[in-house]
């Protein structure tokens, strides 16, 4: 009896760790996926690519891959570092990445409203708010005053050429707001949504706005509203012919 026992109890701990075996491998795989998505999502990946004063010869290549890639963006002091691009909708490179394939990372997409040589008063970016600091998950950084501060400037690339960001706004925002997200803002209708953004911003920097600015935002969703995002606001500068300095700006 004893040893019919043994033998019952052994074949319940093998059938324990069988059926546990499986758990285990999935974990591991999701683990493994999980960072596979990360770095598809990285910058380096995409570095090769970048448009140089010198030659852009590898950036017209990726128009070639994909002739939607239209330009690029680069935060100081960040990660943010990608190519640009536009489709005929606000859906697609939500699961795409910059070569036309699947990808859960997605891409940094601009507003499929907004013209690409960003001449709309409000000019719209989207990108995925990621862990591992890849696409837009910096942007959370920037309702720190301190962090805020310490990265005021951007480059955009577009039309052949490196434009200036310098930022001024940080907000906490809704989804469906009819303001922040409006992108047919004419005229003097600027100063509407500049006032809007001065009112409802969470940290607001003064600059010496003129009548005729045109404006970048910075768009992802947050972790603790299906509905939340965040928004970082820059106004574009003039063209520049280097990458790189506070002094290349001219703001």
């Amino acid at each position: 009896m004893k040893k019919i026992i043994r033998i019952l109890d052994r074949v319940t701990n093998w059938l324990i760790v069988f059926c546990f075996l499986p758990l285990l491998f999935y974990g591991i795989y999701g683990i493994w996926d999980s960072q596979h998505i990360y770095r598809q999502a990285d910058a380096s990946v995409y570095e090769v690519y970048k448009p140089d004063e010198k030659q852009n010869l590898t950036f017209e290549e990726l128009k070639k891959i994909n002739p939607e890639v239209f330009g690029w963006l680069t935060v100081e002091k960040t990660r943010i570092d990608y190519p640009l691009v536009q489709s005929s909708g606000n859906s697609k490179y939500v699961n795409t990445d910059i070569k036309g394939e699947f990808s859960l990372s997605g891409s940094i997409f601009l507003d499929c409203r907004n013209q690409k040589d960003f001449s709309d008063i409000n000019n719209i970016l989207y990108g995925h708010h990621m862990q591992e600091k890849t696409m837009f998950g910096e942007l959370e950084n920037f309702k720190d005053q301190q962090y805020f501060e310490d990265h005021k400037y951007a480059m955009v690339y577009y039309s052949g050429s490196w434009h200036p960001i310098e930022f001024f706004a940080f907000l906490c925002a809704d989804a469906y707001d009819p303001v922040l997200y409006n992108t047919e803002w004419e005229g003097e209708e600027g100063q509407q949504y500049l006032d809007y953004i001065r009112e409802h911003a969470k940290i607001f920097r003064e600059l010496n706005f003129t009548s005729k600015e045109h404006f970048l935002s910075l768009s992802t969703c947050t972790s603790d509203s299906s509905a939340g995002r965040h928004i970082l606001v820059g106004r574009i500068g003039n063209c520049v012919k280097g990458r790189r300095g506070e002094a290349e700006y001219g703001i």
